[in-house]
């Protein structure tokens, strides 16, 4: 299962040393609903090695605007120990795409 970023925590995912996957959502997004499963998957898939996660935008403003999240769904990818993403993925996309960034982050 995929960790609940928030306001709160974000800051400390980012500096934990490993790669991160953030994907920005909000209930009411269609698109977004059809990502989610797919995070969770790959959540399972990397558990150890990546860090992913999901950010409720309706909820968590401030993570929101610090990376300029204006559409959702968004997957930021972050290189360990980096507070700045190098990669991302905005609307959905196959699963294999999130896992080739994924790789790029290995």
């Amino acid at each position: 299962m995929a960790l609940q970023i928030t306001d709160s925590n974000y800051k400390e995912i980012l500096a934990q040393g490993k790669p991160v996957v953030l994907d920005f959502w909000a209930p009411w997004c269609g698109p977004c609903k059809m990502v989610s499963p797919i995070i969770d998957e790959l959540a399972e898939a990397y558990e150890g090695r990546v860090l992913i996660g999901k950010c409720d935008v309706d909820e968590n403003d401030e993570v929101a605007m610090e990376f300029g999240i204006r559409n959702i769904p968004t997957v930021l990818f972050f290189k360990p120990g980096e507070s700045k993403p190098v990669d991302k993925q905005v609307g959905s996309a196959p699963k294999a795409q999130y896992v080739a960034k994924i790789e790029a982050l290995l």
